[in-house]
């Protein structure tokens, strides 16, 4: 891999904590890649998700859409984002990148922050927006910025559609998988690790596509239902960081240690919260024959060859997380409106063609969906480039 065009590291001057912003590469001078909070957060960390972003906008890349995918950046502090210091802690952060912000780094909401902190955040630390360095790319900012906005807006079931089109894309990468294997929905057993933004809504969109959830984990652990959890009701019983209530769950439901959802016989493994939660270990215990990366970077890799070698799948996260960046830019450059059956639409058809190139691209090389996604990112970044300039 190459080195990433620009790195920092930021230390808080009050709590001492660290935070990092790393830009692996610029397109039309410009990156795009969310801000994460959570305890333990390091830069190489924060680097290995820049080079995904970049990745991300890459497979995204039509020469015939109004949005040009853009370079890939990400942000990250070292701090709980439940710590009491936590929000002062993202106002200074932000404050302390804000020229980045202005003028390169376009960032949102990613693990442990909502969109709705991380613009009050940049409010309070003096941005116009936390997308604000694509603006000067937009044919008409205005009318861009309203049907955002608009989008923002829109609530399908009693849940923001900003919450829900990075599930669609991970539910239909479930399904399209399935379907290349002549695997029927119903019957297909699913476990969640997350029940936050993205794994809620994988775990909705695939129950109403006819798969059953029969385990889900939280930071309290897992819960679990060999005959199906009660998908929606564990929805209505979380709290802003995902934590169900466990009070809403029904006598057939069992609580379980954390790492249990790993091997709950299900059929697909869902990794919705953390990176790193797969490791050389409790892959042991894996008897899924899918993996479907919701979270960014949740297998290792030395974990990965070993399940490769044991015949399970993993469809990586560059692919099946991607959708929710898309549909932002999509919005916003004016492919597509700010309603629900449209961006569901939109990314449905995405990622399922996403999810067959890449799946086709590896059974003819003879390598892992993921060396499959590198291969296809390669082919694109010369001709982005060509069209665009190298920004490195």
């Amino acid at each position: 891999m190459t080195a990433p065009l620009m790195s920092i590291v930021w230390t808080d001057h009050v709590t001492g904590r660290r935070g990092f912003l790393v830009v692996d590469r610029l397109v039309r001078g410009v990156a795009s890649g969310g801000l994460r909070m959570r305890p333990g957060c390091t830069l190489e960390e924060v680097t290995g998700l820049a080079r995904g972003m970049t990745m991300k906008e890459a497979l995204h890349y039509d020469p015939e859409g109004r949005y040009v995918p853009l370079g890939g950046a990400k942000g990250g502090i070292d701090c709980d984002p439940r710590d009491p210091e936590a929000y002062g802690l993202l106002v200074r952060y932000l404050r302390a990148v804000r020229p980045h912000v202005e003028s390169f780094w376009t960032t949102g909401e990613d693990l442990g922050l909502t969109q709705d902190l991380v613009d009050r955040a940049a409010a309070e630390a003096g941005l116009v927006s936390s997308i604000q360095a694509v603006y000067p790319l937009l044919d008409d900012e205005t009318a861009a910025r309203e049907r955002l906005a608009d989008a923002f807006a829109v609530e399908v079931d009693g849940i923001g559609l900003d919450e829900l089109v990075g599930g669609c894309g991970v539910a239909e990468s479930v399904l399209a998988a399935l379907d290349r294997a002549s695997v029927p929905y119903r019957g297909t057993r699913v476990a969640v690790q997350g029940l936050g933004t993205m794994g809620g809504a994988t775990a909705r969109f695939l129950t109403r596509a006819g798969l059953t959830v029969v385990a889900v984990a939280d930071v309290k652990g897992t819960i679990a239902n060999p005959a199906g959890l009660d998908v929606e009701a564990l929805l209505a019983a979380r709290d802003a960081f995902g934590t169900v209530d466990r009070s809403a769950l029904r006598p057939g439901d069992h609580e379980l240690p954390g790492d249990a959802w790993l091997s709950a016989g299900a059929d697909v493994l869902v990794p919705a919260a953390v990176s790193y939660a797969i490791d050389p270990v409790n892959q042991a215990g894996i008897t899924a024959r899918w993996i479907v990366e919701a979270a960014n970077m949740p297998v290792l890799p030395e974990a990965e060859e070993l399940l490769a070698a044991r015949g399970v799948t993993v469809l990586p996260d560059v692919v099946v997380n991607s959708g929710t960046n898309a549909w932002w830019w999509w919005t916003l450059f004016g492919d597509i409106g700010p309603f629900a059956d449209e961006a569901f639409e939109r990314v449905r058809r995405s990622m399922r063609t996403l999810i067959d190139l890449m799946l086709a691209r590896a059974e003819a090389d003879g390598t892992t969906p993921r060396a499959a996604a590198h291969a296809l990112v390669d082919d694109r970044l010369p001709v982005i480039a060509e069209r665009f300039g190298w920004y490195r």
